[in-house]
């Protein structure tokens, strides 16, 4: 329990820090909004870049892989649907709802829970390249096909928009050229990879200041429509945290019958609170970022819990 507590406690300082900060307006009006497009836009870019360009992607055929993409799928596309057909979002909403279900926190919190449960941060590596490549662009493509996107331009286009996306995204961009590098065996040169560390390095904690300059202004609306966001976080939460570490632990054990280690590997990483991702996609496509910031907050306290049970029954 202490190592779980010490892997949440850079989560909470950092959002508590961008709270105060809001607070005391020590940044100004404008300071979510910079930070925010500085994120998606410069940090994250290099990060992923930096990441995906050292990694191989042919990890994705492990049955352990299998199943954690088949928990996401189920959370994601029941967080979705039920943002849809229930909640009544529109396709870009909800596809932030899915992402907020389904789009584990990884890397900030799931490395130091994996090498700290696990021994060993291995499998964490291969989800981190599992949503960079496989999740994060499906939900950029819905965003982008349901907002103006972050360019600015109105939905439209078909096929040619869709196939120009990369090109107007630095995230999926970013990704793109990594799997270039990868793919080539390239070995760039420290020029290049440094400057993309020290800026890959601002990408998690710049976020959590960001959250939590959001944190200052509180929950909007009132009546009916703060009743039916509470619901809506408490259900995008509850498939979160529950339904898919549970959906994992289905796939992996009777359907895949994984070791043990495998399994709780698995279990634990779906068992992960939302990352907060969410939050910055809502932010930079225009969208109303109460729901991802709320599903973020509360999935990292329901998830001390999830993660301690998860860990004790499976023998961690």
């Amino acid at each position: 329990m202490h190592a779980l507590f010490s892997a949440f406690a850079p989560i909470w300082v950092l959002t508590g820090i961008g709270y105060a900060v809001g607070r005391g307006g020590l940044l100004g009006p404008q300071a979510e909004a910079v930070l925010g497009r500085f994120v998606f836009h410069v940090a994250m870019p290099a990060a992923l870049f930096t990441m995906v360009s050292g990694a191989s992607p042919d990890v994705f055929g492990h049955p352990s892989m299998v199943a954690f993409a088949a928990s996401t799928a189920v959370a994601a596309g029941a967080g979705f649907v039920l943002a849809r057909r229930v909640f009544g979002r529109g396709r870009a909403e909800a596809a932030i709802c899915a992402m907020s279900s389904g789009h584990v926190n990884s890397a900030n919190l799931g490395i130091p829970v994996a090498v700290q449960v696990l021994g060993d941060a291995s499998f964490v590596a291969q989800v981190i390249l599992f949503q960079v490549l496989v999740l994060s662009p499906v939900i950029l493509t819905l965003l982008d096909s349901g907002t103006r996107g972050a360019d600015g331009r109105r939905p439209g286009g078909g096929v040619r928009r869709l196939l120009t996306m990369p090109l107007r995204n630095p995230i999926i961009l970013a990704s793109l050229l990594g799997v270039a590098v990868s793919a080539t065996g390239l070995r760039l040169p420290a020029a290049v990879t440094h400057p993309c560390d020290v800026l890959g390095a601002a990408a998690v904690p710049t976020a959590l200041i960001t959250l939590g300059l959001s944190l200052h202004r509180g929950p909007g609306g009132g009546g009916g429509r703060a009743r039916r966001e509470r619901a809506e976080t408490a259900v995008v939460v509850a498939v979160k945290t529950l339904g898919q570490p549970l959906a994992a632990l289905l796939v992996a054990g009777p359907l895949l019958r994984l070791p043990d280690h495998q399994l709780l590997a698995v279990v634990l990483c779906a068992a992960l609170p939302t990352a907060q991702n969410s939050f910055i996609y809502a932010r930079e496509y225009g969208l109303d970022t109460g729901p991802a910031r709320d599903a973020i907050v509360a999935s990292t306290l329901v998830s001390m819990v999830t993660l301690s049970v998860a860990a004790w029954a499976l023998g961690a």
